[in-house]
């Protein structure tokens, strides 16, 4: 018989907290939450590893509200007592987000402040003097307010969690984290959350965690086919624009969707490709400001966008570590103005994705899993479409072999889609292609990033007392560097095939005419012809009207 499932008003929990869960319609705790929040709540040390997308910034979120409700009961003074370590700004974020709709009745209580962003650190400073109760930041950006003594976590520092760990050494913080223990007390209780065990979480242990509880849930690192269903098609470059044309032009692929590449400039590509057609998506990359990158996700959230392209490009990073090396020089300008602390494949929760494509195939088994973990979400059906070249094959190898030992049944099915019925399409794309050169896509990233500059720290402060004009703020508006042909807008009934007529809903540019404009036409249109457009033919009737003139 199985066992019953623990329910969180059997935890023990403070009312208010179980009043915030009740108003997040959380019915009952994920697998995860159920098993590392009674353990936390006994003051052990977890390290935990759980799926991405299973619930786990709730299941140490919970237990240090709870602590900190519980200290507050008997201590007044107000303390920094709580720090959660994060690789990426955007999840740093995310993370005060969760944190707040948690502390909703006990605002006053527990309060919490986010210092990844990268504002100065003296405009910091007046936000950590008052001491929340909880910090979240990156390694670095701890470091550095610690070093300039704007932060003190010697005395007061009571619980600390690295959220996912595995990641942590990859984006470069190994120094800084080891340098931040060393600020840190000798006694404190620690997490550690991943969504794989490597060896730098093996590290992060021994450094981190005193006889911690490990906590390696039985469960596939992704959900089964009956909630995610995984494709792949065999295509080539050309082949992939033309596939990513069809779909989203006749609406095969519906709902708010995530493409991945594998470099900005790829990014811009496939942006300026769409645009041709009128299909408008954002970009998040790294080359773009914090502000800009989380006000996009807050707002594709909020399904004001249905198309993202994003970048994995720290996983790209790692992988050609040495041909880096050999380019240094060269690549030296471009890595300045990228953002090492970036990330949208790992961690972040996009809200109700439908689908993800990976335009380019992911280089490693991690990235995978973490870039289709981006749908398919707590309870939520999804689709991953994963694009495959000749070149890709081993790479779609590995992942199989991976997946294929998670007991998952058949975890890449051959997409059924026989492209020779698209053809009709291939001289549009073809067209379209030819306009997205280099130099438009060199153009492209300067603009994109000059606007949103100008968004993220120019308007800050106006944003910052009109919330309200913020909010319409849009990033998906067409950068048109390369020339956009008003023909391709629109998609002829005689090119869609007659196998996807039935299902397929062509996206149809509406042009946006003031009425004024549209009265004019119509008023032209029932005009009587102008006399000099054709003078033979009116020339008796103007000859008439001279005569009647003379006379009268």
């Amino acid at each position: 018989m199985a066992a019953k499932k623990l329910r969180f008003h059997e935890m023990g929990l403070d009312e208010r907290v179980l009043q915030a869960i009740a108003s997040l319609s959380w019915a009952e705790p994920t697998l995860i939450q159920e098993k590392a929040i009674p353990l936390a709540l006994e003051g052990k040390d977890l390290l935990a590893r759980a799926r991405t997308g299973s619930g786990k910034t709730a299941a140490y979120a919970i237990p240090i509200i709870e602590h900190l409700l519980n200290t507050k009961k008997s201590v007044c003074e107000q303390a920094v007592r709580a720090l959660i370590l994060v690789p990426t700004k955007e999840l740093g974020q995310q993370v005060q987000q969760m944190i707040r709709q948690l502390t909703l009745c006990c605002a006053r209580d527990v309060r919490v402040a986010d210092v990844s962003g990268q504002v100065d650190v003296s405009a910091q400073r007046p936000i950590l003097m008052e001491k929340p109760d909880i910090v979240i930041g990156t390694p670095s950006r701890i470091l550095l307010h610690l070093e300039q003594h704007t932060l003190n976590l010697s005395t007061s520092l009571e619980m600390l969690v690295i959220d996912e760990a595995d990641l942590l050494f990859s984006f470069g913080f190994e120094n800084d984290l080891k340098n931040l223990l060393g600020h840190l007390p000798k006694i404190y209780q620690a997490f550690l959350m991943s969504a794989t065990f490597n060896e730098d979480v093996q590290t992060l242990k021994e450094l981190v965690l005193h006889n911690p509880m490990i906590l390696k849930l039985k469960e596939s690192p992704l959900p089964d086919s009956s909630q995610l269903i995984q494709y792949h098609i065999k295509c080539e470059e050309e082949e992939k624009f033309l596939l990513i044309y069809t779909f989203f032009k006749l609406s095969l692929v519906r709902g708010k969707t995530i493409i991945f590449v594998n470099s900005i400039d790829r990014c811009y590509r496939l942006k300026l490709f769409l645009e041709q057609f009128s299909i408008l998506a954002c970009v998040l990359n790294s080359e773009l400001p914090v502000h800009s990158r989380c006000h996009i996700i807050n707002q594709f959230n909020q399904s004001l966008y249905d198309y993202i392209i994003a970048t994995d490009e720290h996983v790209l990073t790692n992988l050609n570590g040495s041909e880096e090396q050999k380019t240094k020089k060269k690549r030296c300008k471009k890595a300045r103005a990228k953002d090492h602390e970036y990330g949208v494949s790992r961690g972040v929760d996009f809200y109700n994705v439908s689908n993800v494509i990976n335009f380019d195939f992911p280089l490693s088994v991690e990235s995978y899993i973490h870039r289709v973990g981006r749908t398919a979400r707590a309870n939520n059906q999804g689709t991953a479409l994963t694009f495959v070249s000749h070149t890709e094959l081993p790479l779609l190898h590995n992942v199989e072999d991976a997946l294929a030992g998670d007991n998952l049944d058949c975890a890449l099915k051959p997409y059924q889609f026989r492209i020779e019925e698209i053809e009709g399409f291939r001289y549009r794309c073809k067209d379209a292609m030819r306009s997205v050169t280099k130099q438009s896509i060199k153009e492209a990233r300067i603009k994109e990033i000059k606007q949103e500059l100008l968004n993220s720290e120019k308007l800050k402060t106006y944003f910052e007392d009109n919330p309200r004009d913020f909010d319409l703020l849009r990033h998906d508006k067409p950068l048109h560097p390369a020339i956009v042909k008003p023909h391709l807008k629109n998609v002829p009934d005689y090119l869609i095939p007659q196998t996807l007529k039935g299902i397929s809903k062509p996206l149809i540019s509406k042009r946006k005419r003031s009425r004024s404009k549209v009265t004019r036409k119509s008023t032209q249109k029932n005009r009587k012809p102008n006399m000099k457009r054709n003078p033979l033919k009116h020339f008796t009737s103007q000859g008439k009207k001279q005569k009647a003139k003379s006379a009268s």
